[in-house]
């Protein structure tokens, strides 16, 4: 328990420095046109291309998302939240209080790994909270960073659904990818898969999603087929 208590603390250090790095840059992000603020996602691109690492972007990553948050949504991020986005790039879990902004906290993590360009999924537990969040502010927050954005709904047909996945930033139900998931593994023709290579999801309510709503499966159904000789 002693060495469980000194890791978490040595972790949390370490976050905090890291998110006081991010804070440090505040004045000189602030001084940049909006112009040169977008101009950032397209840098960093360039940079993961010639051999850079996302982890290596991080801090000037979530430096720039600070500022376009401040600028287009009027909410300039803590250093908690900034915390909270570290621990989730790296994988983890992050538990927010109520009011710390798990929201804003999630935008950070989501475009850094959004650079790569093979796409992040935003996971909610409802149709209304992947709505509210793609076509809302977060949304314009996103498009201000110069990324694509797109919300993935049951009404869409298989061509567009296809197209939403192309998006940098996807907001779905886990339902939904669960289903899509599903039916590219039932289709004849690659050409007819709407999913593409899975790469970095972000999950809200990650109790909720992967311990309650995990024990309801999901069925679906396909023609006869005989398995006899398997």
């Amino acid at each position: 328990m002693f060495n469980l208590f000194n890791s978490n603390k040595k972790m949390l250090k370490r976050f905090e420095k890291m998110a006081q790095e991010v804070i440090n840059k505040e004045e000189e992000y602030k001084a940049l046109t909006d112009e040169e603020l977008q101009g950032k996602t397209a840098e960093f691109k360039r940079r993961l291309s010639d051999g850079e690492t996302l982890d290596s972007l991080l801090i000037e990553a979530y430096a720039t998302v600070r500022e376009a948050s401040t600028r287009v949504l009027k909410m300039t991020p803590f250093k908690v939240q900034i915390m909270g986005a570290i621990v989730i790039h790296e994988g983890n879990i992050a538990e927010m209080k109520t009011g710390e902004g798990k929201t804003l906290t999630a935008v950070m993590p989501a475009y850094l790994n959004a650079l790569a360009g093979d796409g992040v999924h935003i996971v909610t537990v409802n149709d209304y909270l992947a709505r509210r969040e793609a076509e809302g502010e977060i949304g314009d927050l996103f498009k201000f960073l110069q990324l694509t954005v797109g919300l993935n709904t049951r009404e869409l047909s298989a061509e567009e659904k296809r197209e939403v996945y192309k998006s940098d930033i996807l907001y779905s139900t886990n339902n939904e990818l669960g289903f899509d998931y599903l039916r590219d593994h039932m289709v004849i023709y690659k050409e007819q898969i709407v999913q593409r290579k899975l790469n970095f999801a972000i999950i809200d309510e990650v109790d909720s999603i992967l311990i309650d709503e995990a024990r309801t499966p999901l069925i679906i159904s396909g023609g006869a087929k005989n398995t006899a000789d398997l």
